[in-house]
């Protein structure tokens, strides 16, 4: 098995940042969404749930193709940071927010759904704060949905491909990530280093879905 280059190890630093940002951005908008979700009756719901777990049929290319067009200069995106924001690190992180969307809104929104609304209706008759009781009452009872939340989306940005270099190409050091570097270390033929990012991803999956599947266990969600 190769050793990692300064590249590859600047593609895994990338990698974790984008990763890390994601998630960040996804609990942000994603929470209210997801608890929306779970609790409204609205007819536009089903559209929605639709629109949200697209990007797991979807071809990353496709999902690619139309972010790309948008953040171009002549995109809604572009045009509204009067810039490109195509292949930069910015976004980098505004097309893998959509790509990994499903994977942080849908646990979130299966644990609320099984928290129910009597834990903050309870919170509210003692004269909670809506934020105060969301935040000290109903988040620790999904800590589940919220710790699978994150290990997932943390996940599934790390193995991005498709949209990744579509969107950010492969300029190091700004949005090379470990997924391109092993295409490229395979298009020239250099197995030995792609074997060894490629193992690292392997068992780096593995110990992930480990952990979803010790957390459902260990963090069961129990509403008295």
């Amino acid at each position: 098995m190769g050793a990692l280059t300064d590249l590859d190890l600047s593609a895994l630093w990338v990698s974790m940042r984008l990763a890390t940002t994601t998630v960040i951005v996804l609990l942000i908008v994603g929470t209210p969404l997801a608890w929306w979700l779970a609790h409204t009756r609205s007819r536009l719901r089903p559209i929605i749930e639709a629109a949200v777990a697209l990007p797991i049929v979807l071809p990353p290319t496709v999902l690619g193709f139309y972010i790309l067009v948008a953040l171009g200069p002549h995109g809604p995106l572009g045009r509204f940071a009067n810039f490109s924001l195509a292949f930069t690190f910015t976004g980098l992180v505004i097309a893998s927010v959509f790509y990994s969307m499903p994977f942080v809104i849908q646990p979130l929104q299966s644990a609320f759904e099984a928290v129910g609304k009597a834990p903050l209706e309870a919170a509210w008759s003692l004269r909670a704060s809506k934020l105060d009781a969301f935040l000290t009452v109903v988040s620790p009872i999904a800590l589940r949905g919220y710790i699978s939340a994150i290990v997932l989306g943390f996940a599934h940005t790390m193995g991005e491909f498709g949209v990744v270099l579509m969107v950010g190409g492969s300029i190091p050091g700004q949005t090379r990530v470990l997924s391109t570097t092993i295409f490229e270390h395979v298009e020239v033929m250099e197995y030995a280093q792609a074997h060894a990012i490629s193992a690292f991803m392997l068992a780096f999956s593995f110990l992930v879905l480990l952990a979803v599947y010790i957390t459902n266990r260990r963090f069961p969600i129990h509403v008295s």
